[in-house]
């Protein structure tokens, strides 16, 4: 039977063998709830494919290895806002380093990680900046 513990001791010996060939630290997802993980079977919260990297009121962020790929803040207009299916193109060119998506809003304020091809996992989550 599968318990809780069972299933973390699962998640850490395969995200461990997936950072060395990833070439970078697979976090832990946070919230079960929407996704179930195709490494440990465990559930956790990810960024749905079709939405906008955009908050309005703040900034959101694409980074690779810490480095600022895409900032909402320069975007000249909303049409310039990016998507995640397009953060997920330029992450497929390059998947062995570190991306991920920074949401940074007033009262929210959600980080996920690529852990995989369409797979952007929320490993941390606070109240935002207000």
């Amino acid at each position: 039977m599968m318990n809780k513990h069972n299933m973390i001791s699962k998640y850490d010996s395969v995200t461990s063998l997936l950072s060395a060939v990833s070439g970078f630290e697979m976090l832990c997802g946070i919230e079960a709830k929407n996704e179930i993980c195709p490494f440990c079977d465990g559930k956790h919260t990810t960024l749905p494919i079709e939405e906008i990297i955009a908050v309005g009121f703040g900034n959101a962020l694409l980074t690779k290895n810490n480095e600022c790929i895409y900032s909402e803040m320069e975007a000249r207009s909303c049409s310039e806002y990016m998507t995640v299916a397009q953060a997920e193109e330029l992450a497929a060119t390059d998947p062995k380093h570190d991306w991920r998506i920074h949401l940074l809003a007033p009262f929210s304020e959600r980080h996920y990680q690529r852990q995989g091809q369409r797979h952007w996992v929320l490993y941390e989550k606070g109240e935002g900046f207000a």
